[in-house]
């Protein structure tokens, strides 16, 4: 018997890997499979907006990526004692309005380029409701700890996603044609919204993003049941944070390995153990670093990297190579002096 209903995966035309540059946005689920790929090596941008919970703040991003938007003080608001910018999450907010739009530019400009040799756009829609300001009319991406009477609070319809959508793709792909983009919706509740309200919500990005689909065409975009793997095979609380929201770190791995099989090619998955070893290597604290076995270890260490960096030479282990040989220098100069 099965104790488990599993979520059969798409067959996925492409796969991406340590070849491919992979720019992640959306919801804090995007922060979650994007994490897993950063600290595995892989060429990653995660979030240059920070965290974005609905389609039309992704989309807006997205677009200011695209004409390499230089925001300036009167794109910016104050609250609070902080500079805030109404398209970022407040991890770019700072007393000083100079340091908030260099961090803004900065993220930008790299990010921008970034999307332009990218080969996966992962993009994450946590909710289908948005907020405009009332001054503005604008849609804003976090309000800010401003009052919510100064919003608009709404939920977009599947057409307003999907047309909103088609237009961007085209605009994407005239700088990017080989981009592929992978849709996901982020299986976290937003409860604040209601338990109905939030599957009406989910309901509305899952319809969209079935259109998009199917309107863009396979070749081009396709969808990672994220959601569909908590609900159906994770249905279970100890799959959960202690708020009873959030995912647990076991229903992170479950999800990431279901990713890793669907999404990245053999050769990667290889790679990526060998790497995890060396990160294991680095993340290793001796009781005493001076011994002749931690000596050893250092440089047998320092080795693989090398082999690995010259066997693979689109990885990027220059980290590793220069922690591995500063402490072995640093050990050196100890014994040395004694």
């Amino acid at each position: 018997m099965k104790f488990q209903t599993e979520i059969e995966l798409p067959q996925f035309c492409w796969k991406t890997g340590y070849r491919k540059r992979n720019l992640f946005m959306g919801s804090c689920f995007t922060e979650n499979v994007g994490n897993k790929m950063a600290g595995l090596k892989y060429p990653v941008d995660i979030n240059p907006f920070g965290i974005l919970y609905n389609p039309v703040s992704v989309a807006n991003g997205l677009r200011f990526l695209l004409e390499k938007k230089k925001f300036a003080k009167n794109d910016l608001i104050q609250n609070n004692g902080l500079w805030h910018s109404f398209f970022h999450h407040s991890r770019f907010s700072s007393p000083d309005a100079e340091e908030t739009l260099d961090a803004i530019n900065n993220r930008i400009e790299s990010s921008a380029e970034f999307l332009k040799n990218a080969g996966f756009l992962f993009l994450t829609f946590g909710t289908a409701w948005v907020y405009a300001y009332n001054k503005t009319g604008q849609t804003v991406s976090n309000c800010h700890k401003i009052p919510e009477k100064e919003f608009r609070r709404f939920r977009l319809t599947p057409d307003e996603i999907t047309e909103n959508y088609k237009q961007l793709f085209s605009e994407i792909r005239q700088i990017n044609p080989e981009i592929k983009l992978i849709f996901t919706v982020s299986p976290i509740r937003h409860w604040k919204d209601g338990a109905i309200e939030n599957q009406r919500s989910k309901s509305t990005l899952l319809l969209a993003i079935d259109q998009l689909v199917n309107e863009l065409g396979k070749e081009n975009c396709d969808y990672f049941p994220a959601y569909e793997i908590v609900m159906d095979e994770l249905r279970d609380y100890r799959f959960y944070a202690d708020d009873m929201i959030h995912l647990s770190n076991s229903a992170i791995n479950h999800i990431w390995e279901k990713f890793q099989m669907a999404l990245i090619d053999e050769e990667s998955r290889n790679i990526s153990k060998k790497v995890k070893n060396l990160i294991t290597a680095v993340n290793h604290k001796p009781f005493n670093r001076q011994t002749k076995e931690h000596q050893q270890f250092l440089t047998e260490s320092l080795q693989k990297t090398q082999d690995i960096q010259n066997r693979f030479p689109y990885l990027n282990l220059a980290s590793e190579q220069d922690y591995f040989l500063t402490q072995l220098t640093e050990i050196k100069n100890i014994q040395f002096k004694l």
